[in-house]
């Protein structure tokens, strides 16, 4: 089935239109699944539209550009950068949060959309929608946090002058994780520093698959043993060695992570055992636990830190300034 075939898409009020571009605009690829091919390079525009759209049961404002390839439609949203932002932090932890951890998330979240925008200049979309970037799920319709993305303005997060790649992930327990161990690049502004919010959902966890689960994810068959073979410097799990009837195979625990899923096996902090026909997974934190940890944020928030100490503390070699 072809993508998007699914959509139920209404259009409330729609013009074709030729786009304004801006400096304080970005491109959102609107991706239900991070795993489902992204918009090719020969698409073909079908057209604009200016107004607002339903997909999927979310309200996306702005421009529409409507393309098509061989895996169907692709929807690319151009809408003000700040008018983004509130929608990923609707997405991303709501409005119940501290208001000092929501001016946290808009900063971050405003700086995270600058740097790769600035990498994917002259591209028919900046960023996606997914959490592979950022979640980003259409309109906000909150005014407290409209309220915190006004509070910080124009506010991002600098080394050198330039927009950090401002990494953050749900919670962690120990220390945040250093890039390196995850994706073998380093910045020199992404330090290993107490995750705080130990007290979130996310503070233990247990996931079993069946052993077959597992070799369909990862391409295998006759599993019969799991074991952690190597750990980071803040002690997650690195890699992991799978033994089957024939073979060995070493895995990255940020690919066991992809291969398995991001929602099924929340974090890299884990020990693995199989009982019986169960791969067992126990293990704290979810997201890859660099940068700054949400659940921490909001820790700190309701401990009294204002949004910038929260900043300093997650990313402490950068300068907050207005952009």
């Amino acid at each position: 089935m072809k993508r998007f075939q699914y959509l139920i898409i209404l259009i409330l009020t729609c013009l074709f239109v030729q786009s304004v571009r801006g400096e304080d605009s970005i491109k959102v690829l609107i991706v239900e699944d991070p795993n489902a091919p992204l918009l090719s390079e020969d698409a073909e525009k079908l057209g604009s539209l200016q107004g607002d759209i339903f997909i999927n049961g979310h309200v996306y404002s702005g421009l529409i550009d409507i393309r098509k390839d061989k895996d169907g439609l692709h929807f690319i949203n151009e809408l003000p950068l700040d008018n983004y932002v509130e929608g990923v932090i609707a997405a991303e932890i709501g409005e119940d949060w501290d208001m000092e951890a929501l001016k946290a998330q808009a900063v971050v979240s405003r700086t995270y959309a600058l740097y790769i925008r600035d990498q994917n200049k002259g591209k028919d979309y900046h960023i996606t929608s997914s959490f592979l970037h950022q979640v980003y799920k259409g309109d906000n319709t909150s005014e407290k946090i409209h309220l915190a993305v006004k509070g910080t303005e124009g506010e991002i997060l600098t080394y050198q002058e330039q927009p950090i790649r401002a990494f953050y992930h749900s919670a962690c327990k120990g220390a945040t994780e250093l890039p390196e161990e995850v994706w073998m690049e380093s910045y020199p502004y992404l330090r290993s520093v107490p995750c705080r919010g130990e007290n979130s959902p996310y503070e233990y966890w247990v996931r079993r698959f069946d052993i077959e689960e597992i070799e369909k994810a990862l391409g295998i068959k006759g599993l019969n043993d799991i074991h952690i073979t190597s750990l980071t410097s803040t002690g997650r799990v690195k890699t992991v060695t799978l033994s089957t009837e024939d073979s060995e195979l070493e895995v990255h625990a940020a690919d066991l992570r992809k291969l398995i899923g991001y929602e099924e096996l929340p974090s890299t902090h884990f020990t693995v055992s199989i009982v019986g026909r169960e791969v067992i997974f126990q293990g704290s934190g979810n997201g890859h636990a660099v940068g700054l940890s949400q659940w921490g944020a909001l820790e700190m928030a309701q401990g009294g830190s204002m949004y910038k100490e929260i900043l300093k503390h997650y990313y402490p070699e950068t300068v907050l300034q207005k952009q």
